[in-house]
């Protein structure tokens, strides 16, 4: 027997930053995502022996460990670890031999949420191999407590929502972890024209995201105008993105990211740099109405809207950064769990 799992990575069109505490607790945030077809992957085999086997096939390293009810997290693969301890500890269930084998379709530190996503997808293989009684709202939640409070690292709520709900989504969030997840239904030829007109650009770089979202806390919980504001504002971006896409007045969203991209330079430093400045001036120079970064900022993927055919001649102008355009699909579902 094997049981497998996927959940799909995501962009954030707009709002990113206003689901991390204690902004949502203080304010609620809200979040316009969507999923995309690069998925985190996990599967499991039980064994015969008296291990637990680990591996990341996107790095080709292996741990190996006795059977035990409790993994130390040492700094490897801590992510699954916490997932392993919290489930076994959670559902009182009995240590038994077995291999978990992982992969993602985008590196860490991508903006992408491929970190969170992969909680998800080995979450949601453990719930099919244990026929766990979890509901969608369920595994989110336990995702994010898992990373935020079992491991103590320092994020928002949005990505593990986007992988276990999928398609695109206006989120809100508020105080003690109440999440209200808004499935939008966007006429598939708008979808089509969307995924046409947004570049998703990789940067070859990468970064690490808890230093500038520590950083975002920091400034909220000191009452840092500027950076409080500009969260007000994208908040209020992504609920005019959601009724842009509704309607289908595409030839706003580039505005909308324009401003977006102003708004989350203000709410941390880290967020951008010369670099990334670049790309993005020279992107609006080629054709592009608007764009921003993904994710926390500092680096990864980077997205532009390029309305009619402007597309091509972003992508040819970007070429001079050395990194790659990366095609894709919007995607309608989310975690996905079966057994063979």
């Amino acid at each position: 027997m094997i049981v497998r799992s996927k959940a799909p990575l995501r962009i954030g069109l707009a709002g990113g930053g206003t689901d991390v505490s204690p902004y949502s607790d203080i304010y609620g945030g809200a979040i316009l995502n969507a999923t995309i077809n690069l998925y985190a992957h996990a599967s499991i085999e039980p064994g015969d022996n008296d291990e637990i086997t680990i591996r990341l096939e996107d790095k080709n390293l292996e741990f190996r460990y006795p059977v035990t009810d409790y993994l130390d997290t040492d700094g490897n693969t801590d992510l699954i670890k916490g997932v392993y301890n919290r489930i076994f500890k959670e559902f009182k269930l009995s240590p038994q031999p077995f291999r978990l084998s992982a992969f993602v379709d985008a590196p860490p530190g991508s903006g992408l949420g491929s970190s969170s996503t992969l909680v998800v997808a080995v979450l949601g293989a453990f719930v099919e191999w244990f026929r766990l009684p979890l509901g969608e709202y369920d595994i989110a939640w336990l995702a994010c407590d898992i990373e935020r409070n079992d491991l103590g690292m320092a994020g928002g709520k949005q990505d593990q929502y986007a992988a276990t709900f999928g398609g695109i989504n206006f989120m809100e969030f508020y105080k003690n972890d109440k999440v209200i997840v808004n499935p939008l239904r966007i006429k598939e030829q708008i979808l089509n024209e969307l995924s046409n007109n947004i570049v998703l650009y990789y940067t070859e770089t990468s970064r690490l995201s808890s230093s500038i979202i520590e950083n975002q806390q920091r400034n909220v919980k000191e009452g840092v105008t500027e950076s409080v504001e500009a969260m007000h504002r994208l908040k209020e971006l992504a609920i005019g993105m959601k009724e842009v896409l509704l309607k289908g007045e595409l030839d706003s969203i580039g505005e909308l990211l324009d401003l977006s991209w102003k708004y989350k330079k203000q709410m941390a430093g880290g967020i951008t740099n010369p670099y990334i400045d670049k790309i993005y001036e020279t992107a609006l120079s080629a054709g592009a109405t608007g764009g921003k970064i993904s994710g926390a900022g500092g680096g990864g993927y980077m997205f532009f809207y390029c309305p009619r055919n402007t597309r091509y001649n972003v992508i040819r102008a970007l070429e001079q950064f050395g990194g790659h355009e990366q095609k894709y699909e919007f995607t309608k579902r989310g975690l996905e769990t079966w057994t063979v």
